[in-house]
């Protein structure tokens, strides 16, 4: 191991990664309970999407330790989830089997503009004021589905949306749900989400059980708690290509999902290893630092390994695969190298035998986890100067126009146009990069179209 990882180089040891990964795997296990439910509104397998988020965080994450050699682990993406279900699948009306060929897609020309440098390029292209929107507008958009899964929120013919039902016992036990995860989190506890999930699962069984309560909660009569894990036959290699370009859907519909999918995981990607990473030194910026030309190395291996992980995803049947923030968790505990990343995919290995609770966890439980989720995505909006107009506009309604609009990509869009715009009739055409206008004649294009 200490050749392999080269701890010592790395100034940690055995024990250190061990606890590290350990911990990266307790903060992020959340996955395992929310993806499956998620996915399943769009009509896939649930035991089979918990197989599949499981066994792509095993090798995602292996991928990650084992060739890039860095403390990072990965999962299917929160706010890709949503943006696959309730986005491609519920309004522009794909099939989950051909949103998952898109994943595929997503995944392969994120290794190509990887491999070509090309999604440095990318992410250099874009001002920074309309990376944070898009991140803190997915938190919206991720908070807004948890509001509607809790019942907090409601649809009203008067107004579009409403105050839901306080009294209903599921809105009062998503409501605790809310306020014991918060808790937990303001009290920086290691795991507040998944003790936050797991605690309001275990209260909705006793109230249900105790007080003849209906919270919705489905547990089987020969219920055990550890058993093999479910059959991944439903979501395996279930990929729909044919759909995809059909004359139904068209060309474009497509297209722009796929970039979509690969603009906000791209995004989010390289900001969770800059903003992580950097401050431990891990890839050793010097004199080849992101956005002044070529990324070091050892980032350039991390972001390919990222890149794969989402396609072998696709294959097993789950939305994006993509590297998560979580991993702070572990690299605070003194992770630094890949070992971490094999600790933390061998403790989701276990989990693959414990479906049984996976599938009693209702909806009332995991909605906290989204809100929460938001909460922290929507951050990124302090990074935005509201100051500066130029910079405003496009950032408001990247913002506002995707909860509003049920859309990550029209949020994207909307922000790429009116930045373009607005630099245009500046008299600052000539700070728009070239990739930017191509990303604003597509968008335009999209939005002409109907599409």
């Amino acid at each position: 191991m200490e050749r392999f990882f080269k701890l010592k180089e790395n100034n940690t040891n055995v024990r250190t990664e061990v606890i590290a990964g350990i911990t990266t795997f307790i903060t992020m296990a959340y996955i395992i309970f929310v993806n499956p439910q998620i996915l399943a509104a769009a009509g896939m397998d649930s035991g089979a999407v918990f197989v599949a988020t499981v066994l792509s965080a095993i090798i995602g994450t292996l991928i990650m330790g084992l060739f890039a050699n860095v403390p990072f682990a990965q999962a299917a993406g929160m706010g890709m989830n949503a943006f696959f279900t309730f986005y491609v699948v519920k309004v522009v009306g794909y099939s989950w089997q051909a949103a998952l060929a898109i994943v595929f897609i997503c995944g392969l020309i994120n290794i190509f503009i990887t491999v070509t440098k090309i999604r440095v390029a990318i992410v250099n292209a874009i001002p920074d004021s309309l990376k944070s929107a898009i991140g803190a507008g997915i938190g919206l958009f991720i908070a807004f589905i948890g509001f509607k899964q809790a019942g907090f929120v409601a649809a009203s013919k008067d107004t579009l949306v409403t105050f839901g039902n306080i009294k209903d016992p599921v809105v009062l036990l998503a409501l605790f749900g809310v306020v014991l995860t918060v808790i937990l989190m303001a009290n920086k506890v290691k795991g507040s989400i998944l003790i936050g999930i797991l605690g309001t699962t275990i209260v909705g069984i006793i109230v249900q059980t105790a007080f003849a309560v209906k919270l919705n909660i489905m547990i089987p009569e020969n219920f055990t708690v550890v058993s093999l894990p479910p059959s991944l036959k439903p979501t395996f290699l279930a990929l729909n290509f044919g759909e995809l370009f059909s004359a139904k859907m068209g060309i474009i519909t497509a297209l722009t999902i796929i970039i979509s999918f690969s603009l906000v995981d791209t995004f989010d990607t390289i900001g969770t290893f800059i903003g992580t990473g950097a401050k431990t030194g891990m890839f050793d910026p010097e004199n080849d630092k992101p956005g002044k030309g070529r990324f070091p190395r050892k980032l350039d291996k991390a972001l390919f390994a990222d890149a794969t992980a989402t396609s072998i995803g696709a294959l097993l049947g789950t939305s994006n695969v993509t590297t998560y923030v979580e991993s702070a968790a572990g690299i605070s505990e003194g992770g630094r190298t890949g070992l971490t990343s094999v600790v933390t995919a061998a403790c989701f290995l276990l989990t693959l035998f414990f479906a049984p609770i996976v599938g009693i966890v209702p909806e009332a439980a995991t909605a906290p986890a989204l809100i929460v989720v938001g909460i922290l995505m929507v951050g990124a909006v302090t990074q935005i100067d509201f100051e500066n107009f130029e910079d405003a506009v496009p950032a408001f309604f990247t913002l506002a126009i995707m909860p509003f609009t049920y859309s990550i990509s029209n949020g994207i869009a909307a922000g790429f146009i009116f930045y373009t715009l607005v630099k245009i009739f500046r008299g600052k055409a000539k700070e728009v990069h070239v990739i930017m206008y191509i990303f604003t004649l597509l968008f335009i294009l999209k939005f002409a179209l109907g599409v």
